[in-house]
């Protein structure tokens, strides 16, 4: 549904987007993530058909985004970044405005709004400028107009951005719900709203695609997956790390003091599942265990290791 092909964007000497290649089908929510100033939002722009780009194409269900515009742009519902609306219009006559932009009329455009209204939960605003309302409640009028005609595309900078850890539970149901039939692009920092609603990962730095994988790909390239973390009283720690070293799925023992506790955390040889054979070792040793859990990854570790810092980005732009 949706096909970006060598996607390629620069600003004077700086290249924003570089080669950007990917393809969206119906039921997936794809993450796209990326540092600030990695090219997410200039690249949502192109896909959306709001920026042209130096090179490569986008087409919508179909539709060049290039040569077909309004085509491809009826299939798309697009949440951009700040989700700007006239402040001085209520919710109502904001989505009001944009179901008669997009061709609804009558009781039609009547039921298309309130269905809206309600899926984003804007009532108790639906007659105050928007100019007022809460950061929280202007992005759920960007929502809002996004979804009001029903697009098989959803393209979204920072859905959640500004709202509070209800509205984000609410927004995230109401996407998840539409995903089945939708292809969905969401443009995020929240490293959490992965794995709550997406089923495919992308990160991009300084404009390149740099990781794409479903959430456990990302997390399986982790040095935190399978590996198993233990708390123990700090007079058993010592010997606890010599008896872990034994275990031949062990690589590696990082420990963190905890007061009189210590956290020990193996780390395991090529991902090999370390949590039974710990477990056991425990149970025999009869270790006072406080606790005792197996990793799934850490999706931050591997962000910072397939993207550049601020520092180095700062470097790397000197003359």
């Amino acid at each position: 549904m949706i096909e970006i092909e060598g996607l390629t964007k620069r600003f004077g000497p700086t290249t924003a987007v570089a080669h950007l290649s990917l393809h969206v089908a119906k039921g997936e929510v794809l993450g796209f993530l990326g540092p600030n100033g990695a090219g997410k939002s200039t690249a949502m722009r192109m896909i959306t058909g709001f920026l042209a780009p130096d090179a490569g194409r986008v087409t919508i269900c179909g539709h060049d985004i290039e040569t077909e515009t309004n085509a491809a742009q009826a299939k798309i519902g697009y949440l951009p970044e700040g989700a700007p609306a006239y402040g001085d219009m209520t919710p109502r006559q904001f989505l009001t405005f944009v179901a008669q932009v997009r061709g609804f009329r009558g009781a039609e455009a009547k039921a298309r709004v309130a269905a809206v209204v309600e899926k984003t939960e804007l009532g108790p605003v639906l007659e105050q400028p928007i100019e007022t309302l809460s950061k929280g409640f202007k992005r759920r009028v960007g929502l809002a107009q996004a979804i009001l005609h029903d697009p098989p595309v959803l393209i979204m900078d920072e859905p959640t951005d500004g709202l509070d850890p209800n509205q984000k539970h609410a927004v995230r149901g109401l996407l998840r719900a539409m995903a089945a039939e939708k292809a969905i692009i969401i443009s995020t920092h929240l490293l959490e709203e992965v794995d709550a609603i997406c089923t495919r990962a992308v990160i991009i730095d300084r404009g390149t695609l740099v990781a794409d994988g479903t959430p456990a790909e990302l997390l399986a390239r982790s040095r935190y997956h399978n590996a198993v973390t233990l708390v123990l009283s700090a007079n058993e720690a010592e010997a606890a790390v010599a008896r872990l070293k034994t275990l031949p799925g062990v690589a590696q023992i990082d420990r963190k003091p905890l007061g009189d506790s210590v956290r020990l955390t193996a780390f395991p040889k090529g991902g090999a599942l370390l949590i039974e054979a710990v477990s056991a070792l425990a149970s025999r040793e009869n270790w006072r265990v406080q606790e005792l859990y197996a990793e799934p990854g850490r999706l931050d570790e591997v962000f910072r290791a397939v993207t550049t810092s601020d520092a180095a980005r700062a470097k790397a732009a000197r003359p």
